[in-house]
């Protein structure tokens, strides 16, 4: 298993290319008791610009998308049903406001459980996966096959957004 970290320029490419292409990475956590785990990821999901009505950056440019705005390589997080964070990676480029959801690692799906296992809260919003102590992802493995399948729970986007197949597992 490689564990080189992944740079800044493996997430500054089109949120398309990056979500299938981080999974069988290796997402490494230190946790604030010092412990390190690491944690093969297995499912992605990928939200592409303002024009991707899924995509929280859909609304435009809010104090919650801002960090979206930002050149690829920083964490997104943000809670849902006022009990579960959400971990994404932006992507692209600065001002194209692409991010993709960690949606399972090894052991863990569903994104909910992703951010209970990891111990995530706000404070990792807008933190440099190059420079984080805390939080980083590593070359990892190749995965033997990968799947695509339409994402999930943004029925709300229409039928357009929801039956978008930019949803990444490893097989």
């Amino acid at each position: 298993m490689d564990k080189t970290r992944l740079g800044n320029s493996f997430f500054l490419r089109d949120v398309l290319d990056v979500a299938p292409a981080l999974i069988g990475k290796t997402l490494v956590r230190r946790f604030n008791t010092g412990e390190i785990r690491s944690y093969i990821i297995t499912e992605t999901e990928a939200y592409r610009g303002e024009e991707d009505k899924a995509c929280h950056a859909s609304k435009g440019l809010t104090p919650r998308t801002a960090v979206m705005y930002q050149p690829g390589g920083v964490i997104y997080v943000y809670l849902i049903y006022g009990m579960y964070w959400m971990l994404n990676f932006v992507t692209s480029e600065k001002g194209n406001p692409s991010a993709v959801l960690i949606r399972g690692i090894e052991g863990f799906n569903g994104p909910g459980r992703v951010g209970r296992e990891l111990q995530l809260d706000l404070s990792f919003y807008g933190e440099e996966l190059l420079q984080s102590e805390r939080l980083w992802v590593e070359k990892g493995i190749t995965p033997v096959g990968i799947v695509c399948s339409e994402r999930i729970g943004v029925d709300y986007a229409g039928k357009k957004w929801a039956e978008k197949k930019w949803r990444f597992l490893q097989k």
